[in-house]
């Protein structure tokens, strides 16, 4: 699949402030993960679908919801949207 969607350095740079602390085992890669969540999402696949670029759906699948159940995904909305100077609704 050549139409693959990876998050560049200026995003991720402004993304790992909202990254939760590792604890214990270091997280696998947090680009190439989250890079597969918004592709899955974007595209409206099962996660079971995922190119296997971005690693095992399963890993994917459970990033997303340990960090959906925790509020992480929301907290990055809410800071991305108040760096702006203007006011518009961000939908994903």
């Amino acid at each position: 699949m050549s139409d693959l969607f990876w998050l560049s350095d200026a995003q991720m740079a402004r993304l790992e402030p909202y990254f939760p602390k590792s604890h214990g085992k270091p997280r696998v890669d947090d680009r190439r993960v989250l890079s597969g969540i918004i592709f899955i999402n974007r595209n409206g696949l099962r996660w079971r679908d995922a190119p296997k670029e971005y690693g095992p759906h399963k890993t994917l699948y459970n990033r997303w919801k340990r960090w959906s159940d925790k509020g992480i995904f929301a907290q990055m909305m809410v800071g991305l949207a108040a760096e702006q100077v203007e006011e518009k609704t961000v939908l994903i």
